[in-house]
């Protein structure tokens, strides 16, 4: 998952969060028949950031997990506020016995606190069997495995209508130069090429590091996202270079750079998408694919589709993911039948639940790509699994969340800023330091 939701609390989770209840949407059992039954008269109690239509189909891999052992569930949706409300429940003695996390910060940052179990041996076997070893680093913390990432985002993705593409005679771009160039034909035929979310910071920190993990590489990219080095290399600048290519092109972006920055993201997927379509390309990641569907009706595949964030200045296309990893806190009630579910949900068993379901990306090799439901989806997944160690995850849930997190400051507001005048990318670099030293320490 990813960090930022785009759908409001329901009912249930709005009294769960009201109440400080730990049920919603748990339950009985199902009826046996399947499984050990090894943990029956057991409940485990997870929380995670998902609500609506995410945690309902959350809830139908729990079921099946009840199913198999016949231990019961109980699922508390935090909001985005995680950290806060874990951290409040375990204050309280109401610890959950498991949590999606969905920022490698956050993780960190409850390792750190001491509030962790390591994974145990069953648990790191299937891990090491089943995901990249991208995907355990990102789990670890000091070499320790402390997280499994049962649910991933594909932010490596720009969505486009096909009518669009096709009334102005222009195919999928192979290159990041050539998807502007199509841009410009785009405009040309009398509508706006791309729609950006720039209202929401987070949209453009994730064009910021498809950019600059494609131009500057991996290696540098890991460097950044440490703060190993500064904001200020000449590596930023040259990707504030080109970003700003799009960002100072009014005949590339919908409404302008006025009209961006008071485009959210829900907005930026209507403009493409919507009843009255005002540009026809959308740049985010695989769950843009959900909003056209589930808000606009577009049938994904026929008028709706993506292609692959293009290669920027001769490097390779970069694959920048987000992701949910479930953790086991020392303090639930019941750890080890918590550990029991992160060993099911580590298994392709468990992500094929959600898989047939919809909506959802599982890291986990191990997973047929026929459980998914739709070719586009199915694509999208092929492509997070191929990419492999290349895989880097979203440099700004990596970082502090006050550089990195925080609505109106830190990297969000500088990159807004920066849409709003692209003119002096070094200027921008200077500025995005002096906010990271502060966040990180050093």
């Amino acid at each position: 998952m990813m960090r930022r939701r785009t759908t409001l609390l329901a009912g249930c989770t709005a009294l769960v969060l009201a109440l400080g209840a730990t049920a919603c949407g748990g339950g009985e059992p199902v009826a046996a028949g399947g499984g050990d039954k090894s943990l029956d008269g057991q409940t485990v109690t997870v929380a995670g950031v998902w609500s609506g239509s995410e945690q309902k189909n959350f809830q139908k891999v729990l079921d099946a997990f009840t199913e198999k052992t016949g231990a019961k569930t109980q699922f508390v949706s935090t909001g985005d506020n995680v950290s806060t409300v874990v951290g409040s429940k375990i204050e309280g003695g109401n610890a959950p016995d498991v949590v999606m996390v969905p920022q490698v910060g956050v993780l960190k940052q409850f390792a750190g606190q001491g509030w962790l179990k390591p994974l145990d041996k069953k648990v790191q076997s299937a891990v090491g069997a089943n995901f990249a070893e991208v995907w355990q680093n990102y789990g670890s913390v000091d070499g320790t495995l402390y997280g499994l990432y049962f649910k991933a985002a594909h932010k490596s993705t720009v969505w486009y209508s096909p009518e669009a593409l096709e009334q102005a005679g222009v195919a999928e771009p192979k290159t990041y130069d050539e998807m502007l160039k199509n841009g410009r034909t785009i405009s040309d035929s009398g509508l706006a090429a791309f729609s950006v979310a720039g209202q929401d910071g987070w949209t453009l920190t994730d064009w910021f590091e498809n950019v600059y993990l494609s131009q500057a590489g991996p290696e540098k990219y890991d460097a950044l996202a440490a703060h190993e080095i500064k904001w200020t290399d000449p590596t930023v600048v040259d990707a504030l270079t080109t970003l700003g290519k799009l960002f100072k092109d009014k005949q590339l972006i919908a409404g302008g750079q006025k009209g961006a920055l008071n485009t959210d993201f829900p907005g930026s997927v209507e403009k493409v998408f919507g009843p009255e379509a005002e540009a026809a390309l959308v740049y985010e990641g695989d769950f843009v694919a959900g909003v056209a569907k589930d808000q606009f009706g577009r049938t994904i595949g026929t008028d709706a589709d993506f292609f692959p964030f293009p290669p920027v200045g001769g490097g390779e296309a970069p694959v920048v993911s987000g992701g949910d990893a479930a953790v086991v806190l020392k303090d639930g009630k019941n750890s080890e039948a918590g550990m029991a579910l992160v060993e099911y949900l580590a298994s392709p068993e468990a992500a094929a639940v959600w898989a047939e379901a919809g909506g959802f990306l599982s890291p986990n090799k191990k997973l047929d790509l026929s459980s998914y439901g739709d070719d586009v989806t199915r694509a999208t997944a092929e492509s997070l699994v191929k990419a492999g160690d290349s895989v880097r995850f979203d440099m700004s849930d990596q970082a502090p969340a006050a550089f990195g997190g925080t609505k109106g400051a830190g990297e969000w507001k500088i990159l807004q800023d920066f849409l709003r005048d692209p003119s002096d990318p070094a200027k921008t670099a200077a500025e995005l330091e002096k906010a990271a030293a502060k966040a990180y320490g050093n």
